[in-house]
């Protein structure tokens, strides 16, 4: 049996932030409960910004209360602020996510904010989930490009990654936002970050806007990253990263890992059932 290898199903909160269609709530629910029975550990399923920003996810609340919950998948939820913290706990999320940029172009477009001043906001929310026991995921967004800066420094990635250690993120998310990455470059940035946090404390989160979303996890998995995100049908996109396409669909991630031989756990049938119902929603 060869290595095990996590996807993160980030589909009902990356994947949908983005549709122009308002997706009803109760439809949120079914796909979350029908990737629920699919073998995925942690499902990101909501998120707690400001509905003026994100209206996509005004309904994180309803979401995670009409859900059912599966025995040992945990629903993630991301929170920008304090008071997004505190509405995502009383939602009972399991976890919850903070997220900043390695690009000073992006971290101003999508949190009007420079980097230290976003890694500052979130010391609040880090300090408020430890005290609670809440665990917390870190995001990097532009790891190797910026559509406003272009080339993204593998040392400013690393310099994030380690503010997002001390503030005690069990695991950080490293994203090609605009998915303009190549493996080379992929490799380079993880040659640095692995300075700062080991392999197993890492995850890879590759957009396929170029084509080059499965070689970018082969190069991820060749510095020894085994847990990545993806979404169901391909979803996603940024609403302040001009060009960005879907995430790496779930289904083409767990069908390439398994021809490389690795074992994701997951029932294939379901996933592909589950991107089926996500394109629909889509379409409306």
């Amino acid at each position: 049996m060869g290595d095990r290898v996590e996807i993160f199903e980030v589909g009902p909160r990356d994947g949908l932030q983005n549709e122009a269609r308002r997706i009803p709530t109760a439809e949120k629910i079914a796909l979350v409960d029908l990737l629920s029975q699919a073998g995925f550990r942690r499902i990101e399923v909501a998120s707690f910004v400001s509905p003026k920003w994100v209206p996509q996810m005004a309904d994180g609340a309803e979401v995670l209360a009409g859900i059912t919950r599966a025995e040992g998948v945990s629903y993630a939820a991301l929170t920008p602020n304090m008071r997004g913290y505190q509405r995502a706990v009383a939602a009972r999320a399991d976890e919850i996510a903070i997220f900043a940029s390695a690009s000073e172009g992006f971290s101003k477009a999508n949190l009007n904010a420079t980097i230290a001043e976003s890694l500052a906001r979130f010391a609040d929310v880090a300090a408020a989930a430890q005290a609670d026991g809440m665990r917390m995921r870190g995001y990097v967004s532009c790891v190797t490009n910026c559509p406003f800066d272009g080339p993204t420094a593998p040392e400013d990635v690393a310099r994030v990654v380690g503010a997002l250690r001390e503030m005690g993120a069990y695991e950080v998310s490293l994203g090609d936002t605009i998915g303009q990455g190549r493996p080379e470059r992929v490799d380079a940035m993880l040659e640095r970050v692995l300075e700062e946090l080991p392999a197993e404390r890492l995850a890879g989160h590759f957009h396929d806007t170029a084509g080059r979303a499965l070689a970018n996890v082969d190069a991820a998995l060749a510095r020894g990253l085994r847990v990545f995100d993806a979404a169901v049908g391909g979803l996603g996109g940024c609403p302040y990263a001009p060009g960005a396409a879907g995430n790496v669909a779930t289904e083409a991630l767990d069908a390439h890992l398994a021809a490389r031989g690795y074992v994701t756990g997951l029932n294939r049938a379901v996933v592909a059932k589950a991107g089926r119902m996500a394109q629909d929603m889509r379409g409306g």
